[in-house]
């Protein structure tokens, strides 16, 4: 995530920021200039100081402090929030704070994969497969829970991963060393992405081949697969293989949360960038510990870069975090079969040879 300035005043400003704090201004996300900026009143909308020719208006999520984006066409919604099919009742306490940290969350991930430049059609632009969200707070008629999942196109989540308690007791009952809101999405949108650019691309053959080599045959009973993965769990040594003990379930969770990863990375190293974080450990002359975070991460020839960046940094967060007595900020290792998936994914995401 990029650090801002303020058009008015050169404060610098964060991606949620919805004021500047030192003038006041009120400010705004044009995604796609890529760019937070400071606002001004012009008539029923506002003029942008990034992009003063052309009339803007704030998300109508904005009204709700859900959102910050601006909209420069004629709908009511921005490139983040009109993918959004169902949302909790607001009315309904302790809804609206919950449903704001969902879109928090969600529209971290829409600044990153509109940054990489991926296709995120609408359901209104593709109704059969487009990309559309359900957030809910109860079950549906029928269910008797809210099962966060994705199914071509519609991601589900359920309201209650935004209660920090409840989704910390789901992390210690099911074992996990890591589940935030952004962690699901992040991994949901990487079986939507599965879908648009393996099985439905127009090289799909060879996209297929190239992905059972790396993650396994899709064609595998996946309902069989999970319920043996909740009964027996991983394999002993799966930490050779795979980015998470989740994604030995079935070859569509390997390559969900291995997409989820490369996003995890290409985030937070564009975050470590634009704070200017180089590592040159003094008590080492080990070079694989040495980190220059110079370059843009969203790039599509960065792939070796990413990976020589990410493993120190790493090391040095979770270093800082147990001085502070906390958790290991990534609790996983990169095996050299996951680094290679982790490769697939960049090709897949930008087109490149190694897709299939």
């Amino acid at each position: 995530m990029r650090l801002f300035r303020c058009q008015a005043c050169e404060q610098v400003l964060y991606f949620e920021n919805r004021l500047c704090t030192q003038c006041g201004h009120r400010v705004g996300y044009l995604p796609g200039a890529g760019a937070l900026t400071a606002v001004e009143p012009d008539g029923e909308g506002w003029t942008a100081l990034a992009e003063p020719d052309r009339p803007l208006r704030f998300c109508t999520n904005a009204e709700a402090d859900a959102c910050n984006w601006l909209v420069a066409d004629g709908g009511d919604y921005c490139d983040a929030c009109r993918h959004n099919r169902t949302i909790p009742d607001l009315d309904q306490a302790p809804n609206l704070d919950r449903w704001r940290k969902v879109e928090q969350a969600k529209h971290r991930l829409f600044y990153t994969l509109l940054r990489l430049g991926l296709p995120v059609a609408t359901r209104a632009d593709d109704p059969a497969h487009g990309l559309a969200f359900d957030i809910l707070a109860a079950p549906r008629a029928g269910e008797t829970q809210v099962m966060t999942g994705h199914d071509e196109g519609v991601i589900t989540l359920s309201l209650a991963e935004a209660d920090d308690v409840e989704r910390e007791k789901l992390r210690e009952e099911m074992g996990e060393p890591y589940r935030t809101v952004l962690g699901h999405f992040r991994h949901e949108i990487g079986h939507y992405f599965w879908d648009v650019l393996v099985r439905d691309a127009p090289d799909a053959a060879a996209r297929l081949d190239r992905f059972r080599a790396l993650f396994g045959d899709e064609r595998e009973d996946y309902q069989a697969a999970l319920q043996r993965h909740y009964a027996e769990g991983a394999p002993a040594d799966w930490q050779n293989r795979f980015v998470s003990a989740y994604a030995t379930a079935h070859p569509w969770e390997d390559f969900a949360e291995t997409w989820a990863h490369y996003l995890h990375i290409v985030d937070t190293l564009e975050t470590a960038a634009a704070f200017g974080v180089d590592l040159h450990p003094v008590a080492s002359a080990d070079e694989s510990l040495v980190a220059e975070i110079h370059f843009d991460p969203h790039e599509p020839d960065t792939f070796d870069r990413l990976i020589a960046a990410w493993l120190p940094l790493t090391l040095a967060v979770n270093s800082l975090n147990r001085s502070m007595g906390q958790p290991d900020f990534y609790p996983f290792v990169l095996s050299p079969p996951a680094v290679e998936k982790l490769a697939y994914v960049h090709a897949l995401v930008h087109g490149g040879p190694d897709a299939g």
